[in-house]
């Protein structure tokens, strides 16, 4: 099953089957929100938009949900070792590399948290660059730099209306 939800950051697609998902990613922006996508919801699907929406309100520092990861057995050594980065924290791609016993793959870590299917489930937003700049990341910089913020607020006071004007008001449930 496939549906969309739209966030203030822009629409989130999610891929599952039965209850367990298989893909929860930014999509284009260009994309459009067609009235068949949106309303393609389950209890599931609206119990993973609740989540995240808990997650990018602060409510919330880890999922309950069930997934399965698709990938190479290097992309899901990545993905398990971005699971041990505690909410709040930053690792490097150097980090990650040396971490699953590959110290020369910074690159090809990037590469893998590229192709996560779980944004914000499997936390690539929280691998930085070793000289601690905010690089790459699918749902581009500003969203990794507030994601990022959101973690790091210990009171989870944090104006988001710079960066997304409609934060926490376009969701199309």
């Amino acid at each position: 099953m496939y549906t969309a939800y739209l966030f203030s950051f822009g629409p989130i697609e999610i891929e599952y089957h039965g209850n367990v998902l298989y893909k929860l990613r930014c999509t284009p922006r260009q994309m459009e929100m067609t009235h068949e996508i949106v309303h393609k919801h389950s209890s599931y699907s609206d119990d993973i938009f609740n989540q995240v929406e808990e997650f990018l309100a602060g409510k919330r520092t880890d999922f309950r949900i069930t997934y399965q990861l698709n990938g190479t057995q290097f992309q899901k050594n990545v993905w398990n070792a971005l699971l041990d980065i505690p909410y709040g924290k930053t690792k490097t791609y150097k980090e990650i590399a040396q971490a699953i016993g590959c110290p020369g793959a910074s690159r090809a870590v990037g590469m893998a948290n590229n192709r996560n299917p779980l944004m914000l489930i499997i936390p690539c937003h929280r691998v930085i660059g070793c000289n601690s700049s905010l690089v790459g990341y699918v749902g581009g910089l500003e969203m990794k730099k507030t994601l990022l913020a959101v973690e790091q607020s210990k009171n989870i006071i944090v104006d988001f209306k710079d960066d997304f004007p409609n934060f926490g008001q376009m969701s199309l449930k």
